[in-house]
């Protein structure tokens, strides 16, 4: 995304030289002719850099601190253009606020040189320290200003799946390389007038036109399911999942990390903040949640990266299927004593399903049957299944999409346990 300034100056031939020098090493410029319409750009706008000229009506000195006031949460860099000299005036303005102070007539390529530095300061004080992408900071000006644009412009917000459940085996080491990895493939997709930052560690957006867009999101997703089997050991790449091993979470399958994506492809002027934007993103990349892998949904909303699915309503209900009268009913009781609702009947095509299935495996583990069909239904995508078994074959139950692999006999304190962590990290 270019960088902003505002030039605050009443000479149109000079000011317009100023604005084409600037244009010309690809930095945003708009022109205020007076302090009235000043106000309201820097508002609006809220400019990296305000370039103010002592041709105005109020002296420099005034104006530099009347802007400081005005933008103390916003902090723009502020150049102050004089025709004097003199050092007594040139102390008065920075100790007013100003950040540089030219004299003219100025050099124009001395004019850019320093207006690039003080652009370059300011955006490498606002890089994330790990990725040295912009920050939360640069990002939110960033929506602000296509909110306010006439530019057709396009947002994807990309997101991590499982990368917690990847930490707590490979290391958050591993994590931040394939985090690192993940960036260098994005950045192979960012031209010179795309905008590329950095939400929090786990969430990144993307400014770009509304052409590319959707084609980004589908290289984005391809190429990050090609390379993410080498992120991990050579059997769990040829299992296809990992099995947690920590005292907490030992025996959980998790499957292998993924990204999804939430855009918005023009439209954007109808929202009235960041927030907004930001909201209907987050929805969006919900969306495009699958059973496993990556996927993106684009702003109709209609897939655009997968296998259709259905936004689920997570809940409070647990479906039990244990054959053992006697435990189902003392988990049946547990559970409701827990607040939750228990069911022991299944509509496998219902659009809303229970949060938590608890199925058992059978003697012949005859339930791992029930529990691939239920995997492979979308409408189950947002569901958790605890396969409770006496018949201890990890490796069977999980290949069988179990999330859960819990041996009998077990505590139901545990059980509940393992529920209130699994209701807590549906999404």
């Amino acid at each position: 995304m270019l960088s902003k300034i505002l030039i605050i100056d009443k000479r149109k031939e000079l000011s317009v030289k100023y604005k084409k020098s600037l244009e010309e090493a690809d930095i945003s410029v708009e022109i205020a002719r007076n302090l009235k319409d000043a106000i309201i750009d820097i508002q609006s706008l809220e400019p990296d850099m305000i370039i103010v000229s002592d041709s105005i009506e109020e002296p420099l000195t005034n104006f530099c601190e009347r802007i400081r006031s005005l933008t103390y949460n916003l902090r723009p860099i502020i150049v102050a253009l004089s025709k004097s000299a003199d050092s007594g005036d040139r102390i008065l303005a920075l100790e007013s606020g100003a950040d540089d102070f030219l004299s003219e007539p100025v050099n124009i390529d001395e004019f850019k040189t320093r207006i690039k530095a003080h652009l370059r300061r300011e955006i490498e004080s606002n890089l994330d320290n790990k990725t040295l992408l912009p920050n939360k900071k640069i990002v939110e000006k960033s929506l602000k200003r296509i909110i306010s644009s006439q530019v057709k412009q396009a947002v994807l917000l990309i997101g991590f799946e499982n990368i917690d459940k990847y930490k707590n085996i490979y290391s958050d080491v591993a994590a931040d390389k394939l985090i690192q990895t993940f960036i260098a493939i994005a950045k192979s997709t960012i031209e010179s007038d795309d905008f590329f930052g950095q939400l929090n560690d786990t969430q990144f957006v993307i400014i770009t036109n509304t052409y590319k867009a959707e084609k980004m999101a589908a290289f984005l997703t391809f190429a990050f399911d090609t390379v993410i089997p080498k992120f991990y050991s050579e059997a769990d790449a040829k299992r296809g999942y990992t099995i947690l091993k920590s005292d907490r979470l030992a025996g959980m399958r998790a499957d292998f990390v993924s990204i999804l994506i939430g855009g918005i492809i023009d439209r954007l002027d109808t929202y009235t903040s960041v927030n907004g934007i930001l909201t209907k993103l987050q929805s969006l990349k919900k969306l495009a949640k699958i059973p496993s892998g990556s996927n993106y949904v684009i702003d109709r909303p209609q897939l655009s990266g997968g296998d259709s699915v259905v936004n689920n309503e997570t809940n409070k209900t647990i479906y039990i299927h244990e054959p053992d009268e006697a435990l189902s009913l003392l988990l049946r009781t547990s559970l409701e004593l827990q607040g939750f609702d228990v069911v022991e009947e299944l509509d496998t095509e219902s659009a809303v399903q229970p949060s938590i299935l608890i199925i058992d495996s059978g003697d012949n583990l005859s339930g791992l049957s029930f529990c691939k069909e239920i995997k492979n239904k979308t409408n189950f995508v947002n569901s958790k299944i605890i396969m409770t078994t006496t018949i201890h074959d990890k490796t069977a139950i999980l290949d069988a999409g179990a999330d859960l692999y819990l041996p009998k006999p077990y505590e139901i304190i545990d059980l509940i346990r393992w529920i209130n962590y699994l209701e807590t990290h549906i999404d």
